[in-house]
């Protein structure tokens, strides 16, 4: 049986979503705050601005919610995309701490908002089970939880390969790392509540309204778009991977990678159970990481790097091919199963790996570069801007970092070095 036969080049996420109805809102001529991007960034400063009487446009080039922020594993997990260890060396412990504080921060913040706008979106603590690929990753796992209670005052918890079925049925790792503060959500519900949230609060959201251009003007900004033209006090950037040449700056800072998610067919409850008895948000050690989870209604939500470059039909085709076999590697008892939807998404990562937030020498404010923690990290850097341009005074460890870009002119968008990364890592995962 060909498991690809049946299969839907479209985001099972957004099949789950309620269609977005928005208030209609006559074209401004001028706003307080202009914010370009409408995913978990934008609607959550849109969200809080509104809520303190600013008067805030979003510009959507297409629909809320179309890029990542709808298309991911919906995982909302702590720590950032470098390991604790990294962040030690790099920074300190005592920064370290505060990185990992605001994930924390981060999550609560997702929380507090889906409970107070009432969106539906499966929203569930049901923590992360890291999966060691190689016996020296689960060492490592030893030590980082000895240096999590410790130092950061953070528990964890260590499963031995024997241990390990009563966490995920498949025999191929070393032990796991469970965190019962991470959480799961579906995204796409997520975001759209987020953008009916902003709404109800009285932000201007217009999709399908593409920026042509960002000027200086006076005190404030004229935004160009193909909808007219509007003046603004402030410009939030707020395009993640999806992050163009409008702002040159910007786009030599973040490079777009390609993630890519098949989903398979219901499966039976006993089956559900079987893979995964406690239903967390799964991932593995590799560079070339796999990530999965269970749906609510008990698909099998796989997806990995296959791929580096950003989601196109062709890379969708192939991912999906790629992510079959290695669902089967992970879980020969779904090699039968049926996979329905195959999709991809553009994540945003600096050459450092971390979260960005500033403001520009033009004036410009951004909040960009998830490194693939979005949901909860940009959720919640989209929610301190839009208070920050309410005139409160917030910081966050991410302020005044180094946003560092390749030297001598050898990055302007295009991330031509991708494959050179993609073999880089594929050995270090075979030999470390």
């Amino acid at each position: 049986m060909d498991a690809l036969l049946s299969v839907r080049e479209a985001c099972y996420w957004t099949t789950t979503a309620p269609a977005l109805q928005l208030t209609p809102r006559d074209w401004p001529a001028r706003a307080d705050v202009v914010i370009v991007g409408g995913g978990y960034t934008g609607l959550s400063a849109a969200r809080e601005l509104a809520k303190r009487g600013a008067h805030v446009c979003v510009l959507e080039a297409h629909a809320f919610g179309w890029g990542a922020s709808s298309r991911n594993g919906g995982m909302v997990l702590t720590g950032l995309k470098p390991s604790l260890g990294a962040l030690v060396k790099s920074f300190g412990l005592t920064r370290a701490r505060e990185f990992f504080c605001a994930s924390l921060d981060a999550i609560r913040y997702v929380e507090t908002v889906v409970r107070e706008e009432g969106i539906a979106c499966d929203f569930r603590r049901c923590g992360h089970l890291e999966l060691a690929y190689k016996p020296a990753h689960f060492d490592a796992f030893q030590r980082d939880a000895e240096m999590l209670a410790r130092d950061f005052q953070h528990p964890v918890r260590v499963v031995s390969s024997a241990d390990l079925p009563t966490e995920i049925g498949a025999r191929s790792y070393h032990g796991g790392l469970v965190d019962e503060a991470s959480a799961g959500v579906n995204p796409a519900q997520y975001v759209t509540g987020l953008a009916q949230a902003a709404d109800r609060a009285g932000a201007h959201l217009f999709a399908d309204t593409r920026v042509l251009s960002i000027s200086r003007e006076g005190a404030g900004f004229v935004v160009r778009t193909t909808r007219g033209a509007l003046r603004a006090r402030d410009v939030l950037i707020a395009t993640n991977g999806y992050t163009n040449g409008l702002h040159p700056y910007l786009r030599r800072r973040i490079v777009p990678i390609g993630s890519y998610i098949i989903a398979t067919e219901p499966l039976p409850t006993t089956l559900a159970a079987e893979l995964s008895p406690t239903r967390r948000m799964m991932f593995d050690s590799k560079n070339f990481l796999y990530y999965f989870r269970l749906s609510k209604d008990n698909r099998m939500i796989f997806g990995g790097r296959a791929g580096l470059f950003p989601e196109t039909p062709r890379t969708v085709r192939e991912s999906a091919t790629i992510l079959q076999r290695a669902l089967v590697e992970v879980y020969p008892q779904l090699r039968n199963a049926r996979i329905e939807y195959a999709w991809g998404g553009t994540l945003a990562f600096a050459f450092d790996q971390l979260p960005h937030i500033g403001r520009t020498e033009d004036g410009v404010h951004f909040a960009l570069g998830c490194g693939g923690h979005g949901v909860a990290i940009l959720s919640y850097l989209g929610g301190v801007m839009g208070r920050r341009l309410s005139g409160e005074t917030m910081s966050t460890p991410f302020d005044q970092l180094p946003f560092p870009t390749m030297p001598l002119g050898l990055y302007n968008g295009n991330p031509w070095f991708l494959p050179l990364v993609g073999w880089y890592y594929r050995i270090l995962d075979a030999l470390l």
